[in-house]
């Protein structure tokens, strides 16, 4: 038994969506500078899909004359820079939008988490070396 035209219709088009959208599409490859900096840029990607079809009788058809098939296919792909993750060897990591006016209240979080967990990690770092070191007395003893 053989395909159905539709099926063969929907498979070539999330063939090309495939090819099209790709995890390095979202994630866009790492840039490093000189300083040792790194850059990752960061992308929003939306798409819709949809294919339909019909199987009819040809006006010359005979008894046994295999139904005609019509369909199509269609898609769109957008993709929308959202945002560079930066990890820097001297600063940390922090995020950097690409539009500053359409920075959310959930987008300032997400920017502060960085640098948030920096000054913690530097906070109990400074309070182990606090209690590792001995306590001196009074009268310098």
């Amino acid at each position: 038994m053989s395909d159905h035209p539709i099926q063969n219709l929907m498979t070539e088009t999330m063939e090309k969506i495939k090819s099209m959208v790709d995890v390095n599409t979202i994630i866009g490859d790492q840039i490093t500078t000189p300083d040792g900096t790194t850059i990752i840029p960061v992308s929003k990607v939306s798409f819709g899909f949809g294919s339909g079809g019909s199987d009819f009788v040809s006006k010359s058809a005979k008894d046994n004359t295999p139904l005609c098939f019509g369909g199509g296919g269609g898609a769109g792909v957008t993709v929308q820079p959202v945002c560079f993750l930066i990890v820097s060897p001297t600063t940390g990591a922090h995020i950097l939008p690409v539009d500053a006016q359409a920075v959310t209240t959930a987008d300032r979080i997400v920017e502060m988490l960085p640098n948030a967990f920096n000054k913690v990690s530097a906070f109990m770092d400074s309070r182990k070396g606090a209690k590792e070191a001995p306590a001196e007395t009074p009268d310098g003893e």
